[in-house]
């Protein structure tokens, strides 16, 4: 995956994690009003969203830099925009459409994110100076 291609999935997840988030502060107000247990699994996805969205700018950075750490930061974005989709993905599933047993999806999610992060430490790691 190129760094162009890695700041446009970036730019997608960024433009969707703020979207969701404004329809689920506006939109969903009476939903969360209703259910007030399902709004921290919203907020916890909206938030592991945006903040993975900025992590996959980080991969692109480590792309551009080149040198062997490269492939492993291709890794990296490519395992965050997959943890955004599962773990993200299935709370905001859980949460506004309250299909409970997507939690089973979760774990996995998390562990693309944890993966993500272990491949943005190899990058630096062979990229050292």
């Amino acid at each position: 995956m190129s760094s162009r291609s890695l700041i446009m999935t970036a730019a997608v997840f960024g433009f969707l994690g703020v979207a969701i988030g404004a329809f689920g502060a506006h939109g969903l107000a009476a939903h969360f009003e209703a259910n007030p247990d399902l709004r921290p699994t919203f907020d916890t996805a909206t938030q592991y969203h945006q903040l993975h969205a900025l992590a996959i700018l980080a991969a692109a950075w480590l792309v551009t830099r080149g040198g062997p750490g490269a492939r492993w930061a291709r890794y990296a974005g490519i395992l965050f925009a997959l943890g955004i989709i599962l773990f993200s993905g299935s709370l905001y599933g859980i949460s506004i459409l309250q299909i409970r047993p997507l939690g089973a999806v979760a774990p996995l999610g998390g562990v693309a994110l944890i993966a993500g992060w272990a491949c943005i430490g190899l990058a630096a790691w062979q990229n050292a100076d």
